[in-house]
């Protein structure tokens, strides 16, 4: 078996929208994102640390859906592994020209085992940093693209797949059934490139994009109170118990989730540990305790596969939100409780 391509870290999705002045006015002119390029069907935005030429491309379209994730590998040789790794996994595999997608170079495309649109490539044209360029920057600046959520019917599944791919484990949400309702998998010295979380998939959970400070976070909720326009806001800000990041999540005009993330944690070393969360621990989602909206769990974005068509969805076995016991949905670790072996940040 061939060796997996070296993957650098997540480096852009695409999606559908059916209004592109719609979710122009939420990305450009709410969340700041930065213009690249600009065709009449299709926009390319990059964050204001960003020197490649897109980290999201919103395309128009009749349906909201998820069209492709893309990694960055290592080098263009890289590109010729990922082709012959995934063609000798089985799945659908093909080469993509230079230019099929604007300022992308040379990429593979895939059907992943889990059945998502996944690209592989390595050259793509620069355009400035906007690093110091503080008179440009809103107070709500947005970084970078950070990291991928995607829901999946059978979360082990995703784990052996990412893992294969030579992804790190930061953190897992298991219970003691060997049941494992969540992983975070990382290539980049963060919590995670990409998040597989349990629920009806394959969907997309969510995009997420970091900034530095937690008052750019908040400061978005502001803009979006100041606009009237605050049933934007899904849920919190807040902060996770898993990665221990503040968080905002927000739904663009077309239902599809956008998180807005900071404060995590370096996961570079070799033997960085994989801390393991109890699903009754309703800390793990919220640090603060608090619950998590219906729609959270529920809710994602379909996915297209390489045609184009939607891939069709299958329900999993277990459900995080109903492994545990509480009128909310969630199960609660009295504080101190620890059963044997299993414990609230145990690194194993």
């Amino acid at each position: 078996m061939t060796a997996p391509p070296d993957v650098i870290r997540s480096g852009y999705a695409e999606l559908i929208v059916t209004d592109l002045a719609a979710a122009r006015w939420f990305y450009v002119d709410v969340l700041g994102l930065v213009v690249t390029a600009e065709e009449p069907d299709a926009l390319y935005l990059r964050a204001f640390e960003e020197y490649l030429h897109h980290s999201l491309v919103l395309r128009a379209g009749s349906t909201p859906a998820l069209r492709g994730l893309a990694y960055r590998v290592r080098g263009p040789e890289q590109v010729e592994v990922a082709y012959r790794y995934f063609t000798e996994l089985g799945v659908p595999t093909r080469r993509v020209p230079a230019g099929t997608t604007r300022g992308i170079g040379e990429a593979v495309r895939v059907q992943d085992p889990l059945g998502f649109p996944v690209e592989f490539f390595h050259h793509a044209e620069h355009r400035e940093r906007f690093t110091q360029h503080y008179h440009r920057q809103p107070a709500n600046a947005i970084s970078r693209l950070d990291h991928f959520n995607i829901m999946v019917p059978d979360v082990k599944a995703g784990h052996a797949h990412y893992t294969r791919l030579g992804f790190g484990v930061s953190e897992t949400i298991e219970d003691d059934e060997d049941n494992i309702y969540a992983a975070w998998l990382y290539r980049k010295p963060t919590v995670h490139d990409i998040a597989v979380t349990g629920g009806d998939g394959p969907r997309l959970h969510h995009i997420a994009f970091a900034t530095h400070e937690r008052h750019q976070i908040l400061h978005t909720c502001d803009v979006l109170g100041a606009l009237g326009v605050e049933h934007h806001i899904e849920r919190g800000p807040g902060r996770h118990g898993v990665s221990n990041a503040f968080y905002l999540y927000l739904r663009d005009p077309d239902g599809h989730r956008i998180e807005i993330y900071t404060s995590d944690y370096y996961t570079g070393d070799p033997d960085n540990p994989t801390i393991r969360w109890d699903v009754r621990d309703n800390r793990r989602r919220s640090f603060w305790g608090h619950q998590v909206v219906d729609s959270w769990y529920k809710e994602a974005s379909p996915v297209l596969d390489l045609d184009g068509n939607p891939v069709p969805i299958t329900t999993p076995p277990v459900r995080e939100a109903a492994a545990a016991v509480g009128a909310d949905g969630f199960g609660v670790l009295d504080n101190g409780t620890e059963r044997e072996g299993y414990k609230l940040g145990h690194q194993a």
